[in-house]
């Protein structure tokens, strides 16, 4: 360390710095100077946006355990909000080792700690708490006398993963939550964000300041990091005859031992976009383990394996001697420290630049070491299918995340929702819950008191509690109070009301005692299925208490999730657009994927598929190619279906999201082409693309909210005329298929 100066090292509180040393840190990283000057020097809220393994966990905590340490807090004097419990665990580990010297506690909440560890907490309120935005739902709605003793000295808070909570509806659960611990604790934390996939500043900062009167300072080193990249394609042929289906068996055999050959002599992780697809990845890297008699260093890591077994996995990678593997879906996607990975693979291609960094990011943590990633893109391949089916999109995808990260260090921009009215209910219920009994008026002003809510008018809220009073989710009182009713109180006691998030009813699987993790769907005794990369026979299904009891099997495999994919964003289908239609050669690309490219780059000139958004197909069909994102695209699926249907005699509208759309009737190509144009041209009031009555659900308590108010919910939030009309702009400047 270089002398006192303007060195902030010098300004750390001792233990800081004698973690420093014995970590033997040359220098403090760029983000640590930053948020040493913020937080030090001014009154500022804090965003820390820098790349994995830059040290944005210890740039938060440095300074702000410098203060505790200088002014101890009279209750917890940070609270850590993480999006998932293996995050919060990890950082406990961290966290716990730094503060051991200081004497600052450090908790962590969640389902998996045992009570006895929270009842320390409520008798002793200090330190670092950390906590899901589950738990600390639960900490408002059932303690909201303990609220004020636990929070009323609350410093920081810091929100790990900003990205992962923006744009959702746990975001604006955290949001509701931060507004209500200042009202009940009667304190003003001021807030850190940290992230490593942020490109657009403004309405992260936005988000973060919600709610309060301060201003964001925003701390984003862009230290360049090498990147190892390379993309893979292989093709599965439609198995129409007998020699047909023996080239689809070699082909998924070359496939699955690529994958194999590519991560079991190393600490690999092997993302994927799906459950299942995990799932029959680890599977099938057992079988030729097994076939080759080698060692079985498999694992699988997702939402429904058992905590346990998730653990284990984590270990494997991050302290265990190696080789090994694990196949995960976004459980592993955020900063969960797994060591020195040497490896990560992509089954397919991320919907997202910002999964892409992400992932990217779980590899080449070790100093001068480089970030490496392997794409792996299958393709069902049909040379009969319709045109827009033989283009190979997921490698497409796969490269457009590429070029718009590496090249243009773009990422999407993180959007709010402005009508979340399912979680009006949500917080209103929470609200009511904690406060055992408030007037209307009351009850009105708490929750439109908080920032996410502030587009909702009283009137709304009015008609949404008279509608909850009809379906006794409410009650009234005689001396006009409101309390929860009976219906409103079913729910809100079940455990699964804490989340915001959409999740599916599960069984727990057990094999013997063991728990295995946890299925939606549940086949009878008899049938096998996969979970943890193995395969199960049920033996018997307990309905009453949600449990399979299961024993090991080498039966078929079964997939028990049902999953879509996530929404692609407007400037990705650009740039598809763009790669089609260039003759740029990929360095990153093998020469299976090089070879396929350029065969849908003469598939695309010779058929002129990017001259005309509107195609003929054949017969009474034609193909539309928006080129544009997924909310624009579900848009111009509605206004096909419900305003050009019946004045073009339209039999048909089947989308293939995000890529194109198949519509039959009697309007050729050029006059559906002219319809759409004029339409778009003069659609100015979403709600005329709802049929009348209709109130569709976007979030997981939609169901419990007034019609009217749902409507204008979707009308904001599930569709994009903008971004619709903006495509179509596009293409008329381009002198494409729009332009008359």
């Amino acid at each position: 360390m270089s002398g006192p100066g303007s060195n902030p090292f010098y300004r750390l509180a001792p233990f800081v710095k004698e973690f420093i040393y014995k970590n033997r840190w040359e220098t403090l990283r760029e983000a640590q100077v930053d948020a040493c000057r913020v937080i030090l020097d001014s009154p500022d809220h804090l965003l820390i946006a820098s790349g994995t393994a830059s040290g944005k966990t210890e740039a938060a905590f440095f300074p702000a355990l410098t203060e505790l340490d200088e002014q101890p807090s009279s209750s917890v004097g940070i609270l850590y909000i993480a999006p998932l419990k293996a995050l919060i665990n990890d950082q406990f580990t961290r966290l716990n080792d730094l503060l051991l010297e200081g004497g600052i506690p450090v908790w962590h909440w969640h389902g998996d700690v045992p009570q006895a560890e929270k009842t320390k907490l409520m008798q002793n309120p200090s330190g670092v708490l950390q906590i899901t935005p589950e738990s600390l739902e639960g900490l408002l709605m059932n303690r909201p006398n303990a609220i004020p003793a636990l929070f009323g000295d609350l410093r920081f808070v810091v929100i790990d993963e900003v990205h992962a909570f923006m744009g959702a509806d746990r975001g604006i659960q955290v949001l509701s939550q931060l507004a209500r611990i200042a009202w009940m604790a009667g304190c003003n934390p001021r807030r850190i964000g940290l992230s490593a996939t942020l490109s657009d500043y403004d309405s992260v900062t936005a988000w973060l300041a919600a709610g309060t009167n301060r201003r964001v300072q925003v701390s984003a080193p862009q230290g360049g990091r090498r990147l190892r990249l390379s993309i893979e394609h292989f093709s599965f042929p439609d198995a129409r005859d007998e020699k047909q289906a023996e080239q689809l068996e070699l082909a998924r055999k070359a496939y699955y031992d690529f994958i194999y050959d590519h991560s079991h002599l190393q600490k690999a992780l092997i993302f994927t976009n799906s459950r299942s697809d995990a799932e029959n990845a680890i599977l099938e890297m057992r079988r030729i383990a097994a076939r080759r008699q080698e060692p079985d260093v498999f694992h699988v890591h997702h939402g429904s394996i058992s905590s346990m077994l998730r653990e284990e996995a984590e270990a494997a990678l991050r302290q265990g001697p190696g080789p090994a593997v694990a196949a995960a879906t976004l459980t592993l996607e955020l900063g969960i420290d797994l060591g020195e990975l040497e490896r990560v693979l992509q089954l397919g291609a991320p919907y997202s630049c910002a999964s892409f960094v992400q992932r990217l990011g779980r590899s080449g943590r070790r100093a001068g070491s480089a970030s490496e990633m392997l794409f792996v893109t299958p393709e069902e391949e049909d040379e009969e299918a319709q045109l827009p089916a033989r283009m190979p999109w997921t490698l497409l995808r796969a490269i457009a995340v590429v070029e718009l990260y590496v090249r243009e260090r773009w990422v999407e921009p993180l959007e709010t929702r402005r009508f979340p009215a399912g979680l009006l209910y949500h917080q209103t219920m929470s609200i009511l819950k904690s406060m055992g009994e408030a007037g209307p008026e009351e009850l009105k002003q708490a929750v439109l008191a908080l920032p996410s809510f502030r587009e909702i008018s009283e009137e709304d809220y009015e008609a949404f509690v008279e509608y909850q009073l009809g379906m006794g989710h409410i009650e009234q009182m005689d001396e006009g109070g409101l309390i929860l009713g009976l219906a409103g109180e079913k729910i809100v006691n079940n455990y699964r009301f804490l989340a915001v998030f959409k999740d599916d009813e599960e069984h727990v699987v057990y094999n013997g005692t063991e728990e295995i993790g946890s299925i939606t769907t549940v086949p009878p005794p008899g049938y096998c299925f996969s979970l943890a990369g193995k395969l199960w026979k049920v033996e018997e299904v307990d309905k009453r208490h949600k449990a399979v009891y299961v024993k090991s099997s080498r039966g078929k495999v079964d997939t028990l999730w049902l999953g879509a994919g996530g929404d692609v964003h407007t400037r990705v289908m650009a740039k598809i657009r763009d790669i089609l239609g260039a003759e740029t050669l990929y360095p990153y690309l093998a020469p299976s994927a090089a070879a396929r490219l350029e065969r849908a780059r003469r598939l695309a000139r010779e058929s002129g598929l990017l001259l005309r958004s509107v195609l003929p197909a054949g017969g009474d069909s034609v193909f539309i190619l928006p080129w544009t994102g997924s909310r624009p695209f579900r848009t111009l699926e509605r206004l096909l279906k419900h305003k050009l249907t019946r004045p073009l005699g339209l039999r048909s509208v089947v989308p293939m999201e995000p890529y194109y759309l198949v519509v039959a009737g009697k309007a050729d190509a050029d006059w559906l082409e002219a319809a759409i144009r004029d339409e778009c041209a003069g659609l100015d009031d979403p709600h005329l693309l709802l049929a009348p009555g209709e109130a569709p659900f976007i979030g997981k308590y939609d169901e419990f909210i007034p019609p009217d108010l749902l409507r204008k919910a979707f009308a904001s939030d599930g569709l994009d005329v903008q971004g619709l009309k903006k495509s179509v702009q596009a293409w008329e400047k381009e002198g494409g298929p729009f332009a008359r």
